[in-house]
């Protein structure tokens, strides 16, 4: 094959649909013998011309991770401060901020250690081996070095090692649910398809790491590596972008603006300072850094990570593990959660629920593979004794089946498929100790005739052939042996369930004399006796039901994308109670809309049918454009890149593939939806004290700064030096900021509505307080300062003083912003860890007042009893006129619970 032949083959190749192309033509196409396969010279060319079967990934180093843990705003304004403070000479100032810079560093990077390696785990499904026919001969080679072209022989229990066109089938049945979500296998064929065949109806395709269950065949390589359906996952969750979560650009947004004030103030007050020449250069750059420094919410990055893993903590025990803290608290502010249905709402358990014969219809309560419940008429137990025909339709069941059903550590298990799982959880059901017949012969169930047929003999030695298969089949067969077999009537029945969401199975029998001894078609097509049809579904799970229901109560939607058809998953969508009215769309209808008219109509549908792992990842883009903070939850591998994308990605536990787990933020470790609203609950409570914790932080912080501003200004001594402005900060970071950590959830937190994404982290209401506070901290102390030097005690003293009174605001501060109700109300033993917090605050405030090497450090001294009532004072004040600004301003304050 020459260069150009070789690259038109490689275009065709890679471009071709080819389930809608005959399997003969396929082979021309790809220039390879159906029967001998490639020879091992042209198998060679293509693997150096095409590369081999494998998947790539881009890393990405740990010292980029830890350089990027850096770039923000107030990081750089601390780093500035650390090296000022150093080549001034101010070691001790420098050291401290420079260890809150790589602390701060250090919790971002190990999270980030966690993050994702889907791409390794899909790359580790594609190492196996592959058995291929080359110059005529059976050989297996391992899967990398499979070409396009190459002949690949499957039965049950393999791996498929790439996509392959079948070009012959032998009952050939592949699990493909990791790709299309659908439960049950799909029977192979080699029948040619029509363009725009979804990917979950192409069955005349196999595709790479999916598994055989049943049968054999044949089929031809077309796609292999980054080009397979596995691959183009692969790729979509290596480019897919994660998002920065809702909080973090909240708060990054408020660190800008708060730097960039810093940054203002501190230049003019320097131009101020050097005009005035009140301080020498070296004290005025040393005033401004102190300024700075205590200006800084510097401590913000570590309390929000703190509260942050607080929040990990408390949701792990309800059993939904978090990987990256942000994560935590996006649920709370999520707007739409798009759910897989299978697995996640539903138990992915098929169930027969109700059975229709010519006695009547009957009911079966319980649900799953655990052969509990009971068969029921008009709500009465039945005696299956009387009921001869409902009798054979639940043996029939039982004995026309391909699938085991066990129990495995207590819990009851298949090992087939969920259809025929359904009818031996039937039959337990109805015959706790019954037994199945002896099996003499079987016809395996294939597409080109959809139904399954077995010969047995019961303990008499009578033998019957019993039958199990798709409604149209089974009509025929029972018109053909019965004139008077009323078509109609059992097409409305099958209406009726599949209008429900119900998977419709029609059965019945044929007795045969003691020495038939094989079953064939022929004995079935000639006429059988009709039993009739049951309806199975894949039972809600219970929990799902009341978890929706408090979804809608927060005012969060919630969609539903399956591989089902679009009338069974809107069936399923109405008994779940998804939503007031149900509309779907299928993944077809959105292939044919461009991101613009997606992003236009998305909001009008609740249910998408049919989806493929490309339409996920759209949708989920489709309500972040229309500015939706969006979740995504999922098992399969086909869920990966949507998990990626969302703003918050959440796996299935149990269920759930290894690459679906990395790709997502989120697991649930008990494959409960439910668990979601716990933790959507958990994330508002998160917020909740983030935001409280921030307008604690920022007027206290901001006081400080300003004593040294307005000092500056005043052309005064500094009432404060910069390692009491640290102390206070440090001292604040590890005790009373923690006091937030442990308040319980606000009144009414999951009937507010979910917080709009593009809306400012602070109110102006928020701004106004933070204001008024700080100038009110800042002017007590100062005014305190002033009046004791006026009294004749020492600066020492004085700024002691001061900076118990700054403490001691903090200190009263802390019970207006604890909670939207009245300080001194009921609530405010909700949390006595707040009490011990500040006990611990008080003895650290006692040390750096008496203890005489805390005086040589921070330049304290002891103060009198007397002393003691300024800091108590002022920290009353403070409580009053904030008390006082609640009580008049309700809506402000009560924004915590309702917005």
């Amino acid at each position: 094959m020459t260069k150009s032949t070789a690259d038109d083959y490689g275009a065709r190749t890679r471009n071709d649909n080819f389930y809608n192309v005959e399997s003969d033509e396929v082979a021309r196409k790809l220039q390879t013998d159906p029967i001998n396969g490639l020879s091992e010279q042209e198998a060679k060319k293509r693997l150096a011309q095409n590369g081999p079967n494998a998947l790539t990934e881009k890393k990405q180093s740990n010292f980029m991770r830890f350089i990027r843990q850096f770039n923000n705003s107030i990081t750089y304004i601390l780093i500035l401060a650390a090296i000022a403070t150093f080549v001034l000479k101010e070691y001790s100032d420098s050291i401290v901020i420079g260890m809150v810079v790589i602390i701060n560093a250090l919790i971002g990077y190990f999270q980030e250690v966690k993050a994702s390696s889907a791409i390794e785990k899909i790359k580790e499904m594609l190492q196996v081996e592959a058995t291929v026919i080359r110059d005529g001969k059976r050989t297996d080679i391992p899967a990398e070095d499979l070409v396009d072209g190459d002949v690949v022989f499957l039965e049950a229990g393999d791996n498929v090692p790439a996509d392959l066109r079948i070009i012959d089938a032998d009952n050939l049945k592949i699990q493909e649910s990791m790709l299309t979500g659908e439960a049950d296998s799909v029977l192979k064929d080699v029948e040619i398809l029509p363009d725009k065949t979804t990917l979950g109806d192409q069955t005349n395709m196999a595709f790479a790491s999916t598994a055989v269950t049943n049968g054999s065949g044949l089929g031809v390589v077309v796609k292999t590596g980054t080009h397979t359906e596995l691959g183009q996952i692969s790729a979509s969750v290596d480019e897919v972008k994660t998002k920065t979560t809702p909080l973090m650009r909240e708060i990054n947004g408020l660190g800008k603006y708060i730097s960039y004030g810093i940054i203002v103030v501190a230049l003019l007050l320097g131009i101020f300072g050097f005009m005035t020449k009140i301080y020498s250069v070296d004290l005025l750059v040393i005033a401004i850094i102190t300024m700075i420094v205590g200006s800084l919410p510097e401590g913000l990055p570590a309390s929000t990570s703190v509260v942050l893993a607080m929040g990990v903590k408390r949701m792990t025990k309800e059993h939904a593990i978090v990987k990256s803290l942000p994560a935590v608290e996006t649920l709370g502010a999520v707007d739409v959660i798009n759910t897989d249905k299978t697995g996640t709402l539903t138990k992915n358990e098929m169930t027969v629920e109700e059975i229709v014969t010519k006695e009547g219809t009957f009911q079966i309560s319980g649900t799953g593979y655990d052969p509990t419940g009971d068969l029921t008429q008009h709500g009465k137990k039945v005696d299956i004794a009387k009921f001869d025909t409902l009798h054979k339709l639940i043996l029939a069941g039982n004995e026309a089946n391909d699938t085991t059903l066990e129990q495995e550590d207590g819990k009851w298990v298949i090992n087939g498929e969920p259809t025929d799982g359904a009818f031996l959880t039937l039959f337990k059901k109805v015959f706790p100790d019954g037994s199945c017949e002896e099996e003499i012969d079987k016809i395996p169930f294939d597409s080109d005739y959809r139904y399954m047929a077995e010969l047995s003999q019961n303990q008499d030695g009578k033998r019957t052939i019993w039958v199990k298969g798709s409604p149209d089949k089974l009509f025929e067969m029972a018109a053909a042996g019965d004139s008077s077999f009323d078509q109609a009537y059992w097409n409305k029945q099958v209406s009726k369930f599949a209008k429900q969401g119900r998977r419709v199975v029609a059965l019945a029998y044929r007795s045969v004399d003691q020495n038939v001894e094989t079953v064939e078609h022929q004995d079935l097509t000639d006429g059988l006796v009709f039993l009739g049809i049951a309806g199975l579904i894949d039972p809600p799970r219970e929990e799902t039901i009341v978890a929706l229901r408090e979804m809608q109560e927060a005012g969060i939607k919630v969609k539903m994308i399956t591989g089902d058809h679009p009338e069974t998953a809107s069936a399923i969508a109405e008994k779940l109670g998804l939503d007031d009215k149900i509309s779907a769309i299928t993944g077809a209808e959105i292939d044919e809309m461009d991101d613009k008219q997606l992003k236009e109509v998305i909001q009008n549908y609740n249910v998408f049918a049919r989806t493929t792992p490309a339409n996920k990842l759209r949708i989920v883009e489709a309500y972040q454009a229309n500015g939706l903070v969006t979740a995504m939850t999922g098992d399969g591998v086909n869920d990966a890149p949507a998990l990626k994308r969302a703003d918050i990605g959440v796996a299935m536990g149990i269920k759930g593939t290894d690459v679906a787990k990395e790709s997502a933020d989120m697991v649930l470790a008990d494959d409960n939806f439910a668990t979601l609203t716990k933790a959507i609950k958990e994330g508002r409570r998160v917020y909740d004290n983030i935001k409280k914790t921030i307008r604690f932080l920022l007027p206290t912080s901001f006081a400080e700064g300003l004593i040294v501003l307005l000092s500056i200004m005043a052309q005064q001594d500094l009432p404060l030096v910069p390692t009491q402005l640290l102390w206070i900060n440090m001292v604040s970071a590890i005790t009373i900021q923690f006091a937030f950590l442990f308040e319980p959830a606000e009144e009414g937190i999951m009937q507010r509505p979910p917080r709009p994404s593009n809306r400012a982290f602070l109110s102006k209401s928020d701004v106004w307080q933070i204001v008024y506070v700080s100038v009110l901290i800042a002017g007590l102390g100062l005014v305190g300062y002033d009046w004791l030097i006026d009294q004749g005690v020492t600066t020492i003293i004085a700024s002691t003083v001061t900076v118990n009174v700054i403490v001691f605001g903090k200190i009263f501060y802390l019970f207006n912003i604890r909670t939207p109700k009245p300080a001194f109300s009921k609530d405010i033993l909700r949390n006595l860890h707040a009490f011990w917090i500040i006990g611990l605050l008080l003895i650290l405030q006692l040390a750096l007042t008496y203890a005489p090497f805390m005086q040589g450090i921070f330049s304290t001294g002891n103060m009198t009893l007397m002393q003691w009532g300024l800091p108590i004072l002022a920290g009353l004040i403070v409580l009053i006129v904030t008390e006082t600004d609640k009580f008049f301003h309700p809506n402000h304050f009560r924004q915590v619970r309702t917005e």
